[in-house]
């Protein structure tokens, strides 16, 4: 079942779909759920919702601020703090459903918001379990590493003239999320084949969707880097997920940050003979991603005898 919802977070709303089982009696354990970069709630994430649901578990899916349904004055800006922030006050909302059980709520992200599961579990006691899949780990290493040497020289510069024009007029310059043409025209994501898996997106599920971001996004993303919130995941069971090959978001980097968690509840699953985007276009590794979380969440939130 799902039903529409919003909530505050710091003065805007926030709106998303709260997902519950078709049976049984609540509350539920509740997983809280968000994107990547330039995501919306449509775009891969309600096959893990669904399944969720399908499993026992309430699921809040939502909109960051400044995208799809979600209000915000500053559209398609990417404030990874702000995002951070979101999440905590999809938890804060979730506390107050009847349908919820607050003592067992789970995060779960992917790509940059596999990062900022890994911040939650740090940083917030009332997340009891996390699922991080493809995370960003080190923003800085990524563009560097993704974009060249040369192309990284044009980003900066593009960068500072967006502070510049930015400080000048107040206006934003934005940038495409990907771009077929790699060579001349700067993106946040140098990957041509991002360009036709998420415009795949934008036709048919995510007519939300937005290819743009603001430049600044990028320039933040550049100080994102949650290895310094790693040695304090000390007592949260953590699931980290990494795809095979996965030259985006760096799968060395993050069987790096899984080695770095302290915590002995802890899991790895590498998705074999895959990349960064396959798991998004090819519905086989969705579902065994899917799976994956489904049953760590089963074993760390559902007590015996309780799943559906």
């Amino acid at each position: 079942m799902r039903q529409d919802i919003e909530f505050q977070s710091n003065g805007d709303t926030v709106r998303g779909w709260l997902y519950t089982p078709d049976t049984g009696e609540g509350p539920f354990p509740t997983i809280i759920m968000a994107g990547g970069w330039c995501y919306v709630k449509e775009i891969v994430q309600p096959h893990y919702a669904a399944m969720f649901a399908e499993n026992g578990f309430a699921a809040v899916l939502f909109d960051y601020r400044n995208f799809g349904d979600s209000d915000g004055e500053r559209r398609q800006h990417i404030d990874p703090n702000l995002q951070i922030e979101d999440y905590r006050n999809a938890i804060s909302y979730a506390e107050t459903l009847d349908q919820v059980d607050a003592d067992r709520i789970g995060v779960w992200g992917l790509s940059y918001s596999g990062g900022h599961s890994l911040v939650l579990a740090a940083i917030d006691s009332r997340v009891k379990c996390a699922v991080s899949q493809i995370p960003v780990v080190d923003g800085y290493l990524n563009m560097r590493l993704n974009n060249g040497t040369v192309n990284f020289r044009r980003l900066e510069k593009a960068i500072l003239e967006a502070r510049r024009r930015r400080f000048s007029t107040g206006e934003d310059t934005m940038v495409p999320h990907f771009t077929l043409d790699t060579e001349n025209e700067i993106s946040a994501w140098p990957f041509p084949e991002g360009y036709e898996v998420f415009g795949t997106f934008q036709k048919t599920v995510a007519p939300n969707y937005q290819y743009d971001a603001t430049l600044e996004s990028v320039d933040l993303l550049m100080s994102y880097n949650v290895k310094p919130f790693l040695p304090r995941i000390v007592n949260t069971p953590t699931l980290v997920i990494v795809a095979e090959q996965d030259d985006i978001t760096l799968w060395e980097e993050e069987i790096g940050a899984y080695n770095a968690i302290p915590t002995a509840k802890k899991k790895l699953v590498v998705i074999d003979k895959s990349d960064h985007l396959a798991l998004y276009s090819k519905q086989t590794l969705l579902l065994q991603c899917a799976a994956a979380a489904t049953d760590w969440f089963l074993e760390r939130l559902m007590p015996l005898n309780q799943s559906a």
